[in-house]
């Protein structure tokens, strides 16, 4: 991965407020890169010749490209985090562009806030007792405050293999899966939608 290449996509990122779609292995192939030119660096006889002093230089140019094209992604992917928790609608293509890692961070931070949401908010409000006769409805907070308690659910990435109705995992979120999105489930929900061939789990034993 050159320098070149690596400007060209933080400046695309950075003039447009979605993510862009750059290729799964491009952090790896910068981290070859970079392992090339500190092989160099370690092999110059001179640590203060012209030779040296241009391979720090691009060595801290990829560094810092790197670092910023982070940081802008991970900016946006914590704006759809947001909306997502507060069930707004978010395009399936900006899932689509996320990095497997950057997805699991997505996951990650809606949850978080959604836990954060429930224990916070919910768990501060007086639980309104049902009228007589009527069992009290599902609320979409029950799973995660029962959490308090407990270690976290175990997830799993999947590809959806069939459209599903909304669903609520044992995380209490709430799922909407659609034919070939590629979703981070619990486990144990996972295992159910497996076994009815809804979903495929694309990383077994893990």
């Amino acid at each position: 991965m050159h320098l070149d290449e690596l400007r060209i996509i933080l400046l695309s990122e950075r003039e447009t407020g979605r993510l862009v779609q750059i290729q799964k292995d491009l952090f790896v192939s910068a981290g070859k890169s970079l392992g090339e030119l500190y092989t160099g660096l370690y092999a110059c006889e001179d640590p203060f010749s012209d030779e040296a002093r241009v391979l720090i230089e691009r060595i801290s140019a990829i560094r810092e490209t790197l670092s910023d094209l982070y940081r802008i992604r991970a900016e946006k992917i914590l704006s759809l985090a947001r909306t997502q928790e507060e069930g707004s609608y978010i395009d399936r293509e900006e899932l689509k562009k996320m990095l497997p890692e950057e997805k699991d961070m997505f996951d990650q931070v809606v949850l978080s806030l959604e836990q954060a949401r429930c224990r916070l908010v919910e768990g501060a409000m007086p639980r309104v007792p049902p009228r007589p006769g009527k069992e009290r409805e599902g609320e979409p907070c029950a799973a995660v405050l029962a959490q308090d308690a407990q270690d976290l659910p175990r997830f799993v990435v999947t590809r959806v293999l069939q459209d599903m109705e909304p669903f609520m995992g044992v995380d209490g979120r709430i799922y909407a899966l659609r034919q070939e999105d590629l979703v981070t489930l619990p486990e144990r929900n996972a295992e159910v939608l497996c076994e009815r061939n809804i979903v495929l789990n694309i990383n077994p034993g893990k």
